[in-house]
Protein backbone atom coordinates (compact mmCIF):
# COMPACT_ATOMS: atom_id res chain seq x y z
CA UNK A 1 0.00 0.00 0.00
CA UNK A 2 3.03 2.37 0.41
CA UNK A 3 2.22 5.76 1.84
CA UNK A 4 -0.87 6.00 0.53
CA UNK A 5 -4.29 6.17 2.61
CA UNK A 6 -4.89 3.04 4.31
CA UNK A 7 -8.11 1.00 3.32
CA UNK A 8 -10.88 0.87 5.33
CA UNK A 9 -12.77 -2.32 5.48
CA UNK A 10 -16.95 -2.27 5.45
CA UNK A 11 -17.05 -3.29 8.42
CA UNK A 12 -15.19 0.21 9.82
CA UNK A 13 -18.15 1.83 11.56
CA UNK A 14 -18.88 -1.05 13.20
CA UNK A 15 -15.23 -1.55 14.92
CA UNK A 16 -15.63 2.51 16.18
CA UNK A 17 -19.01 1.71 17.71
CA UNK A 18 -17.33 -1.57 20.00
CA UNK A 19 -15.09 0.99 20.97
CA UNK A 20 -11.51 -0.48 18.69
CA UNK A 21 -8.09 0.89 18.78
CA UNK A 22 -7.69 1.30 15.69
CA UNK A 23 -4.07 0.83 13.63
CA UNK A 24 -2.52 0.57 10.33
CA UNK A 25 -2.18 -3.03 9.58
CA UNK A 26 -0.55 -3.73 6.23
CA UNK A 27 -2.45 -0.55 4.77
CA UNK A 28 -5.84 -1.33 6.22
CA UNK A 29 -7.42 0.58 9.08
CA UNK A 30 -7.95 -2.40 11.44
CA UNK A 31 -8.93 -3.21 15.13
CA UNK A 32 -6.33 -4.06 16.99
CA UNK A 33 -8.01 -4.62 20.05
CA UNK A 34 -11.75 -3.41 21.68
CA UNK A 35 -11.39 -4.23 25.85
CA UNK A 36 -7.85 -5.49 25.93
CA UNK A 37 -5.57 -8.75 23.93
CA UNK A 38 -6.19 -10.78 27.17
CA UNK A 39 -9.55 -10.61 27.66
CA UNK A 40 -10.80 -11.48 23.99
CA UNK A 41 -8.07 -14.19 23.94
CA UNK A 42 -9.39 -15.59 26.37
CA UNK A 43 -13.12 -15.40 25.75
CA UNK A 44 -12.49 -16.95 22.11
CA UNK A 45 -10.77 -20.11 24.24
CA UNK A 46 -13.66 -20.00 26.36
CA UNK A 47 -16.41 -19.08 24.79
CA UNK A 48 -16.38 -17.38 21.06
CA UNK A 49 -15.14 -14.23 19.25
CA UNK A 50 -15.62 -12.28 16.17
CA UNK A 51 -12.38 -11.47 13.68
CA UNK A 52 -12.84 -8.72 10.46
CA UNK A 53 -9.99 -10.67 8.66
CA UNK A 54 -11.38 -8.74 5.40
CA UNK A 55 -7.58 -7.67 4.49
CA UNK A 56 -6.87 -10.98 3.74
CA UNK A 57 -6.85 -11.83 0.03
CA UNK A 58 -10.03 -14.18 -1.84
CA UNK A 59 -8.66 -15.65 -5.26
CA UNK A 60 -10.90 -17.90 -7.47
CA UNK A 61 -9.43 -20.48 -9.44
CA UNK A 62 -11.21 -22.39 -12.39
CA UNK A 63 -10.31 -24.19 -15.57
CA UNK A 64 -10.91 -27.84 -16.60
CA UNK A 65 -6.90 -28.57 -16.12
CA UNK A 66 -6.97 -27.05 -12.86
CA UNK A 67 -6.22 -29.25 -9.99
CA UNK A 68 -3.01 -31.13 -11.82
CA UNK A 69 -2.45 -27.83 -12.05
CA UNK A 70 -2.28 -26.44 -8.64
CA UNK A 71 -0.62 -29.38 -7.50
CA UNK A 72 2.20 -29.03 -9.83
CA UNK A 73 3.09 -25.43 -8.08
CA UNK A 74 2.11 -26.20 -4.71
CA UNK A 75 3.34 -28.86 -1.59
CA UNK A 76 0.05 -29.91 -1.13
CA UNK A 77 -1.52 -32.64 -3.85
CA UNK A 78 -4.98 -30.83 -4.58
CA UNK A 79 -5.99 -33.93 -6.60
CA UNK A 80 -6.14 -35.49 -3.27
CA UNK A 81 -8.99 -33.28 -2.08
CA UNK A 82 -12.88 -33.87 -2.20
CA UNK A 83 -15.30 -31.76 -3.24
CA UNK A 84 -16.24 -29.43 0.07
CA UNK A 85 -12.60 -30.05 1.67
CA UNK A 86 -10.40 -27.48 2.40
CA UNK A 87 -6.69 -27.85 3.00
CA UNK A 88 -3.57 -25.97 3.87
CA UNK A 89 -0.28 -25.47 1.39
CA UNK A 90 2.56 -23.46 0.55
CA UNK A 91 3.84 -21.95 -3.00
CA UNK A 92 7.55 -22.26 -3.31
CA UNK A 93 9.95 -20.43 -5.78
CA UNK A 94 12.64 -22.33 -7.69
CA UNK A 95 14.62 -21.96 -5.19
CA UNK A 96 12.21 -23.92 -2.29
CA UNK A 97 11.87 -20.40 -0.97
CA UNK A 98 8.38 -20.01 0.51
CA UNK A 99 6.46 -17.08 -1.36
CA UNK A 100 3.42 -17.64 1.13
CA UNK A 101 0.98 -20.10 2.82
CA UNK A 102 -2.66 -20.46 1.91
CA UNK A 103 -5.87 -21.90 2.84
CA UNK A 104 -7.62 -22.89 0.11
CA UNK A 105 -11.39 -24.53 -0.70
CA UNK A 106 -12.71 -26.97 -3.32
CA UNK A 107 -15.57 -26.06 -4.73
CA UNK A 108 -14.96 -28.46 -7.52
CA UNK A 109 -12.48 -30.32 -9.84
CA UNK A 110 -12.80 -27.40 -11.90
CA UNK A 111 -13.02 -24.37 -9.28
CA UNK A 112 -10.64 -23.89 -6.02
CA UNK A 113 -11.05 -20.99 -3.60
CA UNK A 114 -8.11 -19.58 -2.26
CA UNK A 115 -7.11 -17.05 0.72
CA UNK A 116 -3.77 -15.70 0.10
CA UNK A 117 -2.28 -13.45 2.97
CA UNK A 118 -3.06 -9.86 3.14
CA UNK A 119 0.50 -8.39 1.88
CA UNK A 120 1.09 -10.82 -0.25
CA UNK A 121 -2.05 -10.42 -3.13
CA UNK A 122 -0.52 -8.47 -5.66
CA UNK A 123 2.38 -10.44 -5.48
CA UNK A 124 0.41 -14.23 -5.18
CA UNK A 125 -1.58 -12.92 -7.95
CA UNK A 126 1.00 -12.35 -10.75
CA UNK A 127 3.37 -14.96 -9.53
CA UNK A 128 0.17 -17.37 -10.34
CA UNK A 129 -0.55 -15.54 -13.16
CA UNK A 130 2.67 -16.00 -14.63
CA UNK A 131 2.93 -19.94 -14.22
CA UNK A 132 -0.37 -20.15 -16.15
CA UNK A 133 0.73 -22.69 -19.10
CA UNK A 134 0.21 -21.21 -22.21
CA UNK A 135 -3.15 -22.15 -24.31
CA UNK A 136 -4.51 -23.70 -20.78
CA UNK A 137 -8.45 -22.42 -20.18
CA UNK A 138 -6.98 -21.92 -16.67
CA UNK A 139 -8.58 -18.63 -15.02
CA UNK A 140 -7.72 -16.77 -12.26
CA UNK A 141 -9.87 -13.66 -10.12
CA UNK A 142 -9.23 -11.64 -7.73
CA UNK A 143 -12.15 -10.95 -5.35
CA UNK A 144 -10.32 -9.56 -2.69
CA UNK A 145 -12.11 -6.12 -2.85
CA UNK A 146 -15.21 -6.71 -3.23
CA UNK A 147 -15.27 -9.15 -0.17
CA UNK A 148 -15.77 -9.34 2.94
CA UNK A 149 -14.61 -12.00 5.61
CA UNK A 150 -15.54 -12.74 9.13
CA UNK A 151 -14.39 -15.47 11.19
CA UNK A 152 -16.31 -16.50 14.00
CA UNK A 153 -14.40 -18.51 16.18
CA UNK A 154 -14.70 -20.42 19.57
CA UNK A 155 -16.54 -23.27 21.76
CA UNK A 156 -19.44 -21.34 21.01
CA UNK A 157 -19.32 -20.39 17.74
CA UNK A 158 -21.13 -23.46 16.56
CA UNK A 159 -24.40 -22.26 18.62
CA UNK A 160 -23.93 -18.94 17.40
CA UNK A 161 -23.69 -20.04 13.86
CA UNK A 162 -26.39 -21.69 13.81
CA UNK A 163 -28.56 -19.33 15.39
CA UNK A 164 -27.93 -16.91 13.08
CA UNK A 165 -27.20 -18.33 9.81
CA UNK A 166 -29.05 -21.48 10.79
CA UNK A 167 -27.94 -25.04 10.89
CA UNK A 168 -27.89 -25.84 7.29
CA UNK A 169 -24.36 -23.59 7.53
CA UNK A 170 -23.14 -25.20 9.77
CA UNK A 171 -19.70 -26.95 8.23
CA UNK A 172 -17.63 -28.97 10.00
CA UNK A 173 -13.89 -27.99 10.69
CA UNK A 174 -12.71 -28.13 7.07
CA UNK A 175 -15.29 -28.54 4.86
CA UNK A 176 -17.02 -25.52 2.78
CA UNK A 177 -19.97 -24.73 1.16
CA UNK A 178 -22.00 -21.84 -0.56
CA UNK A 179 -24.02 -20.35 2.02
CA UNK A 180 -27.09 -21.83 1.83
CA UNK A 181 -30.74 -19.67 2.28
CA UNK A 182 -31.16 -18.04 5.56
CA UNK A 183 -33.23 -15.56 7.72
CA UNK A 184 -30.55 -12.81 6.34
CA UNK A 185 -30.57 -13.13 3.14
CA UNK A 186 -26.85 -13.35 2.59
CA UNK A 187 -25.32 -15.26 0.11
CA UNK A 188 -21.22 -15.86 -0.43
CA UNK A 189 -19.32 -18.98 0.94
CA UNK A 190 -18.44 -20.74 4.39
CA UNK A 191 -15.80 -22.78 5.31
CA UNK A 192 -14.73 -24.42 8.68
CA UNK A 193 -11.59 -22.45 9.24
CA UNK A 194 -9.87 -20.18 11.10
CA UNK A 195 -6.05 -19.01 12.98
CA UNK A 196 -7.26 -19.46 16.15
CA UNK A 197 -6.90 -23.02 16.34
CA UNK A 198 -10.48 -23.21 17.60
CA UNK A 199 -13.44 -24.72 15.88
CA UNK A 200 -15.07 -22.58 14.32
CA UNK A 201 -16.01 -20.51 10.67
CA UNK A 202 -14.45 -18.11 8.21
CA UNK A 203 -17.08 -16.50 6.31
CA UNK A 204 -17.04 -14.86 2.76
CA UNK A 205 -19.39 -12.51 1.71
CA UNK A 206 -20.51 -9.31 -0.37
CA UNK A 207 -19.15 -5.87 1.54
CA UNK A 208 -22.85 -4.54 1.38
CA UNK A 209 -23.72 -7.49 3.77
CA UNK A 210 -20.83 -7.43 6.11
CA UNK A 211 -21.93 -5.16 8.98
CA UNK A 212 -25.58 -6.89 9.25
CA UNK A 213 -24.15 -10.15 9.66
CA UNK A 214 -21.56 -8.51 12.50
CA UNK A 215 -24.36 -7.06 14.26
CA UNK A 216 -25.95 -9.76 14.22
CA UNK A 217 -23.37 -11.94 15.67
CA UNK A 218 -23.05 -9.59 18.35
CA UNK A 219 -26.56 -9.51 19.48
CA UNK A 220 -25.96 -13.58 20.79
CA UNK A 221 -24.57 -12.24 23.66
CA UNK A 222 -26.05 -15.51 25.81
CA UNK A 223 -22.77 -17.16 24.19
CA UNK A 224 -20.39 -15.33 25.32
CA UNK A 225 -19.20 -13.61 22.05
CA UNK A 226 -17.03 -10.67 22.32
CA UNK A 227 -15.26 -8.62 19.00
CA UNK A 228 -11.62 -9.73 18.78
CA UNK A 229 -8.97 -7.13 17.40
CA UNK A 230 -5.42 -8.14 15.36
CA UNK A 231 -3.61 -8.42 19.22
CA UNK A 232 -5.72 -11.63 20.30
CA UNK A 233 -5.42 -13.08 16.98
CA UNK A 234 -2.10 -13.15 16.97
CA UNK A 235 -1.82 -14.41 21.09
CA UNK A 236 -3.88 -16.85 19.73
CA UNK A 237 -2.17 -18.05 16.69
CA UNK A 238 0.91 -18.31 18.28
CA UNK A 239 -0.32 -20.60 21.08
CA UNK A 240 -1.41 -23.29 18.36
CA UNK A 241 2.14 -22.58 16.51
CA UNK A 242 1.16 -21.66 12.99
CA UNK A 243 3.02 -19.57 10.72
CA UNK A 244 2.75 -15.39 10.78
CA UNK A 245 3.64 -14.85 6.59
CA UNK A 246 6.76 -12.12 6.82
CA UNK A 247 7.03 -12.74 10.25
CA UNK A 248 7.89 -16.52 10.39
CA UNK A 249 9.02 -16.96 6.49
CA UNK A 250 9.41 -13.84 4.50
CA UNK A 251 10.74 -14.23 0.53
CA UNK A 252 13.56 -12.85 -0.39
CA UNK A 253 11.69 -11.80 -4.19
CA UNK A 254 10.05 -9.08 -1.79
CA UNK A 255 13.74 -7.37 -1.24
CA UNK A 256 12.32 -7.08 2.01
CA UNK A 257 13.82 -6.95 5.66
CA UNK A 258 12.61 -8.06 8.61
CA UNK A 259 10.90 -6.00 11.00
CA UNK A 260 13.59 -7.31 13.95
CA UNK A 261 17.62 -7.93 14.06
CA UNK A 262 17.92 -11.47 12.17
CA UNK A 263 21.02 -12.57 10.26
CA UNK A 264 20.83 -11.89 6.48
CA UNK A 265 17.91 -13.94 4.77
CA UNK A 266 17.47 -16.01 8.15
CA UNK A 267 13.63 -15.58 6.96
CA UNK A 268 14.14 -17.49 3.69
CA UNK A 269 12.75 -20.86 4.22
CA UNK A 270 10.92 -24.05 2.82
CA UNK A 271 8.25 -26.34 3.37
CA UNK A 272 10.59 -28.48 5.78
CA UNK A 273 12.02 -26.71 7.67
CA UNK A 274 9.23 -24.86 8.77
CA UNK A 275 7.88 -28.12 10.50
CA UNK A 276 4.40 -28.36 9.45
CA UNK A 277 3.62 -31.75 8.36
CA UNK A 278 0.06 -30.97 7.44
CA UNK A 279 1.01 -28.73 4.69
CA UNK A 280 2.75 -30.93 2.51
CA UNK A 281 2.55 -33.87 0.18
CA UNK A 282 6.34 -34.90 -0.23
CA UNK A 283 4.92 -37.95 -2.99
CA UNK A 284 4.45 -35.53 -5.87
CA UNK A 285 6.29 -33.16 -8.19
CA UNK A 286 6.03 -29.51 -7.04
CA UNK A 287 8.57 -26.33 -7.57
CA UNK A 288 11.29 -25.84 -5.72
CA UNK A 289 10.31 -30.14 -3.95
CA UNK A 290 14.22 -30.94 -4.43
CA UNK A 291 15.40 -27.87 -1.54
CA UNK A 292 12.59 -29.51 0.75
CA UNK A 293 13.64 -33.16 0.34
CA UNK A 294 17.19 -31.70 1.50
CA UNK A 295 15.87 -30.43 4.31
CA UNK A 296 13.82 -33.09 5.80
CA UNK A 297 15.87 -34.38 8.03
CA UNK A 298 18.76 -32.02 9.06
CA UNK A 299 19.30 -28.16 9.26
CA UNK A 300 17.10 -26.04 10.93
CA UNK A 301 13.60 -26.64 11.92
CA UNK A 302 11.06 -24.36 13.49
CA UNK A 303 10.68 -25.21 17.13
CA UNK A 304 8.56 -24.41 20.25
CA UNK A 305 10.23 -22.91 23.33
CA UNK A 306 8.47 -22.74 26.77
CA UNK A 307 10.06 -20.71 29.31
CA UNK A 308 11.54 -22.36 33.09
CA UNK A 309 12.01 -18.76 34.19
CA UNK A 310 10.30 -15.49 35.11
CA UNK A 311 11.44 -12.69 33.10
CA UNK A 312 10.84 -10.64 29.76
CA UNK A 313 9.09 -12.67 27.10
CA UNK A 314 10.78 -13.91 24.21
CA UNK A 315 9.95 -11.48 21.26
CA UNK A 316 11.60 -12.01 17.22
CA UNK A 317 14.98 -11.32 16.80
CA UNK A 318 15.87 -13.01 20.40
CA UNK A 319 19.10 -15.01 19.86
CA UNK A 320 18.51 -19.26 21.34
CA UNK A 321 21.67 -20.65 22.53
CA UNK A 322 23.13 -24.48 24.09
CA UNK A 323 22.37 -24.46 27.95
CA UNK A 324 26.05 -24.00 27.93
CA UNK A 325 26.08 -20.89 26.17
CA UNK A 326 28.47 -22.26 24.20
CA UNK A 327 27.22 -21.89 20.62
CA UNK A 328 24.44 -20.10 19.05
CA UNK A 329 21.33 -22.51 17.80
CA UNK A 330 18.92 -20.26 16.17
CA UNK A 331 16.49 -17.36 16.63
CA UNK A 332 13.01 -16.38 17.63
CA UNK A 333 10.63 -15.48 14.99
CA UNK A 334 7.52 -15.63 17.07
CA UNK A 335 7.14 -14.66 20.57
CA UNK A 336 5.38 -13.31 23.81
CA UNK A 337 3.54 -14.11 27.10
CA UNK A 338 0.58 -16.93 26.24
CA UNK A 339 -2.42 -15.36 27.83
CA UNK A 340 -3.99 -19.08 27.92
CA UNK A 341 -0.54 -20.29 30.39
CA UNK A 342 -0.92 -17.28 32.89
CA UNK A 343 0.88 -15.27 31.31
CA UNK A 344 4.18 -17.77 30.54
CA UNK A 345 6.68 -17.03 27.45
CA UNK A 346 6.48 -19.12 24.96
CA UNK A 347 8.25 -18.93 21.37
CA UNK A 348 8.58 -20.33 18.34
CA UNK A 349 12.40 -20.17 16.43
CA UNK A 350 14.50 -22.16 14.04
CA UNK A 351 16.80 -24.14 15.42
CA UNK A 352 19.55 -26.96 14.87
CA UNK A 353 21.13 -29.26 16.26
CA UNK A 354 17.98 -29.44 18.62
CA UNK A 355 15.99 -32.14 19.87
CA UNK A 356 12.54 -31.88 21.82
CA UNK A 357 12.90 -31.99 25.43
CA UNK A 358 16.25 -29.99 25.10
CA UNK A 359 16.74 -27.05 27.71
CA UNK A 360 18.19 -23.52 26.38
CA UNK A 361 18.96 -20.43 26.52
CA UNK A 362 17.02 -17.35 25.14
CA UNK A 363 18.86 -13.86 25.10
CA UNK A 364 15.55 -11.72 26.05
CA UNK A 365 17.47 -9.17 26.88
CA UNK A 366 20.68 -7.24 26.42
CA UNK A 367 22.31 -8.50 30.02
CA UNK A 368 19.29 -11.38 30.93
CA UNK A 369 19.43 -15.07 29.26
CA UNK A 370 16.44 -17.22 30.45
CA UNK A 371 16.08 -20.97 30.13
CA UNK A 372 13.20 -22.85 27.86
CA UNK A 373 12.23 -25.94 26.92
CA UNK A 374 11.64 -27.47 23.40
CA UNK A 375 8.32 -28.11 23.19
CA UNK A 376 6.01 -29.27 20.67
CA UNK A 377 3.19 -27.34 19.78
CA UNK A 378 0.45 -26.21 19.67
CA UNK A 379 0.89 -24.86 23.28
CA UNK A 380 -2.37 -25.25 24.20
Amino acid sequence: MGTSTPVRTSLYENHLKCGAKIVDFHGFELPIWYSSIQEEHLATRSTAGIFDVSHMGFFRFSGSDLMPWLSSIATQEFTNFENGRCGYTHFLDNDGHIIDDMIFAVVSENEVLGVPNASMVSVMYKWFSENIPDNSDIRLDDLSEKTSIIALQGPQSKNILELVLGIENSVKRFKCQNIKINDLGISGWIQGTGYTGESGYEIFIDNDDAPKLWEKILESKQFGIVPVGLGARDTLRLEKGYLLSGQDFLWPGLGLNPDFDLPPNFLSRNTAETNVPFGIDINHDFIGKEFVQKSLHSGYKWKGLVCQERGPSPRPGHAVSSIDDSKILGYVTSGGPSPSLNRKGIALAYLKDTQLGDEVLIQVSQRKKIKALISKTPFV
